[in-house]
């Protein structure tokens, strides 16, 4: 070994890194190769200094080094040897992978529920008409936001005590969810969380037993089906009149949900806003089957036609509703910040959960929003922007009616970020997209969020973050593939 270590290492003299460096890993690579046997002796720092031409101080340093790392055993007078354990022998363990034939890591049932499901939909990620979901950050108050945040910054040395949710920000939104959605609650019930995704996974999570049913909409919102049956349940799909979900107690009680996912202010995808009977006979149901409802508001700040219907949870007679919402939709993308309110009685637990799985935001972040929601700033942008989309739904629906002519049946929404646009049965809504993308709009196939069977084709399109230059432009692109 004396002889062969040195035409073992190979020292780059000119190189980037410091000869101790390179003498330290490759070493240490020769020791985990497992071609320094466990057990064997390295010659000593003087031998190796002049095999090398190398002073004996970069040799002890390396040796040292080592000898921290566990990789070599030192006492006083005797030369280093190597310890045993070490060696990974990656050509043997390759050896017994290849003849194993399949070396896959097994996943778990939860990561192959996930696989199985098409969410979220997959794009390059630049922002293109008509991609649905999207604010025009264009027209945030940028200037008025960033003020919030630069205080916020400076203040955040003061704050001591770090709640994970904001008090401040639990009662600036407590006061803007009872007066504009009819919310009851108190501060304390509202959960800050990363995305509104992350809070319907964190209500899954916290009701569902593995077997227990769970209904959600069809056509309805992607994320709901992949949160509820990655949480373990039987998932339903329960199609739509006139007036959203179309409520039928199952013949079986062991088959009744125990947990219900709506979007009542503006269905997702199709818009259609659920009337107060309707959501009175949702309630009543709930109640009888002891059945808790998330209530994804996701963006009901925005309502064209005549003020909002009231949120679920204010209505509730019990605290069975789960209410839902997210700042990313009345603001811009880049505010990922969602909330869930939770039944007072629980409080402690759902805490707890969020803590547990990491759904915790900037306590900064935090501190600004409730600045910008009680200086009125929040508001004022909803109601500013209420107008401007409200203008470019209409030119939406207009443009997309002179160029696609019959060929597109359109829905126009009561409020919202997106329309739906329906299409011959008989056409592919999915190879539609797929060309749509080619040419450079986006959209999203009615198909890939129909959860039962139906022959219900179509596109959901996105009119708030486009002008109407844009919105005449990706129209025009569209007629010309629809035709």
């Amino acid at each position: 070994m004396d002889d062969l270590l040195p035409g073992m290492l190979h020292l780059a003299r000119d190189g980037g890194e410091t000869l101790t460096r390179q003498l330290t890993d490759q070493l240490r690579r020769l020791i985990a190769d497992g071609q320094l046997a466990p057990g064997q002796r390295l010659p000593s720092s003087r031998q190796l200094a002049q095999s090398l031409a190398l002073s004996r101080n970069t040799i002890s340093f390396a040796i040292e080094q080592l000898a921290a790392e566990g990789y070599l055993l030192l006492s006083v007078g005797r030369r280093p040897i190597v310890a045993e354990g070490l060696s990974l022998d990656r050509r043997q363990a390759l050896r017994r992978s290849n003849r194993a034939g399949d070396a896959r890591i097994e996943l778990s049932s939860w990561a192959r529920r996930l696989q199985r499901a098409n969410w979220p939909p997959v794009h390059d990620g630049r922002p293109r008409p008509f991609q649905p979901g999207l604010a025009d950050e264009r027209e945030f108050p940028h200037d008025e936001w960033s003020r919030c945040l630069r205080r916020a910054a400076r203040n955040a040395p003061l704050r001591r005590d770090r709640p994970i949710n904001h008090p401040p920000l639990q009662e600036a939104l407590l006061g803007h969810l009872v007066v504009h959605r009819g919310i009851k609650a108190k501060p304390g019930q509202i959960l800050i969380v990363p995305t509104a995704q992350a809070g319907l996974t964190l209500v899954a999570n916290a009701l569902l037993e593995p077997g227990d049913h769970a209904w959600i909409e069809s056509p309805g919102y992607g994320g709901a089906h992949v949160a509820l049956s990655t949480a373990g349940a039987t998932v339903s799909a329960i199609p739509l009149d006139a007036q959203g979900m179309a409520i039928a107690a199952p013949k079986e009680a062991k088959n009744a949900p125990r947990l219900i996912f709506v979007t009542p202010s503006h269905q997702y995808p199709t818009g259609r806003l659920m009337p107060i009977g309707r959501r009175l006979e949702l309630l009543r149901y709930a109640d009888a089957a002891g059945a808790c409802i998330i209530e994804d508001d996701y963006d009901g700040e925005f309502h064209y036609e005549a003020r909002p219907v009231a949120a679920l949870q204010g209505l509730a007679p019990s605290p069975r509703v789960f209410y839902l919402g997210t700042f990313s939709k009345a603001t811009y993308a880049d505010i990922r910040i969602g909330y869930v309110v939770v039944s007072e009685a629980h409080i402690e637990t759902f805490e707890r959960a969020q803590r547990h799985m990491g759904m915790l935001t900037s306590i900064t972040m935090q501190d600004a929003l409730a600045e910008f929601i009680s200086a009125g700033a929040y508001l004022g942008h909803i109601k500013r922007m209420t107008r401007l989309y409200k203008s470019r739904r209409d030119c939406m629906l207009q443009a997309l009616a002179a160029e696609t002519s019959d060929r597109l049946a359109l829905e126009a929404p009561a409020g919202g970020m997106q329309l739906l646009a329906r299409c011959d049965p008989r056409t592919s809504d999915r190879q539609l997209s797929a060309r749509l993308l080619e040419a450079g709009v986006v959209s999203r196939p009615l198909s890939s969020m129909l959860y039962h069977r139906t022959g219900e084709k179509g596109l959901f399109l996105g009119f708030a973050a486009w002008n109407e230059k844009e919105i005449d432009q990706a129209a025009r692109i569209l007629a010309r593939i629809v035709r």
